[in-house]
């Protein structure tokens, strides 16, 4: 899933292989997915976009776009794109294909779900894309440290740091892929009540993630997704389905894999027995 390191290293990729061609032509929604996403029919995408040249990219949460004269192309979730080189083949499955003046494409499947949006530039009623833009960026200076403490004001006595952090867009982009390094470099079990965290371990968490997802930024994206040139990011994760079967890297302990909150956590044995 596309989530704030993959976002903005996407936009930046998009940016370098894009910015300056002209779409010539879009087919969405050609092979049909259940759960891809589109705004408005599919069959205008093409009218939309055709004849527009790409003037720049942005990333805000975890969807990143691309400007095309006056209109936006969104992407989020899971949404695999794919820079397809001048005489390469095209795949024969796609949800959105954009052609471009140089022969080059745009290359867009979905995995599991995800949007293709395609929108003027203008103010528009989509609360997620809105609070992407309005939320200051774990990457940007204002989201310091207070107003990371701002987050704990007002919470149920039963919300998990992991609720905290990665649901009700609190912080837009963050979800529950990039939180399991997030919460082991701050040394939190996922399900530890928000609430109970002294002000040293709040302060800890906001270190945690804002090193946490530059270092996966710098290393474009994570190890467990690919890049528009389907490549695996360069970020080796600590925690996901790739190290479940290795010894934690901390104490050399068994990590432990479990459901909760729509998604699976990971955690060493041993922060499991001191924090919950």
């Amino acid at each position: 899933m596309i989530e704030l390191p993959e976002a903005f290293t996407l936009a930046g990729q998009l940016g370098q292989a894009f910015i300056g061609k002209t779409i010539v032509s879009a087919k969405a929604n050609t092979h049909p997915h259940g759960f891809a996403w589109y705004s408005g029919e599919p069959s205008l995408y093409n009218e939309k976009l055709a004849g527009r040249k790409v003037t720049g990219t942005a990333a805000y949460g975890g969807r990143p776009e691309m400007h095309a004269d006056g209109m936006i192309v969104s992407f989020f979730d899971g949404v695999r794109g794919r820079y397809i080189s001048a005489g390469e083949k095209r795949p024969d499955k796609h949800q959105l294909l954009l052609e471009f003046d140089d022969g080059t494409a745009l290359c867009c499947t979905v995995q599991m779900y995800g949007g293709m949006m395609a929108f003027p530039d203008e103010p528009r009623d989509d609360f997620y894309y809105n609070i992407g833009r309005e939320k200051p960026s774990p990457f940007s200076e204002a989201f310091d440290k207070e107003y990371f403490r701002g987050l704990f004001v007002g919470i149920k006595k039963s919300l998990s740091v992991k609720a905290l952090l990665a649901t009700e867009q609190r912080i837009p982009g963050l979800g529950n892929g990039v939180l399991q390094d997030i919460l082991f470099n701050a040394h939190i079990h996922p399900k530890r009540k928000a609430e109970s965290l002294s002000d040293s371990e709040r302060d800890t968490l906001y270190h945690a993630t804002v090193s946490t997802l530059k270092d996966m930024l710098d290393g474009g994206g994570r190890d467990t997704e690919k890049d528009l040139f389907s490549r695996p990011g360069g970020y080796r994760t600590i925690l996901s389905s790739k190290t479940l079967a290795y010894p934690c890297r901390r104490c050399g302990g068994e990590l432990k894999r479990e459901a909760f909150l729509g998604g699976n956590i990971y955690f060493c044995r041993y922060l499991k027995l001191i924090q919950t």
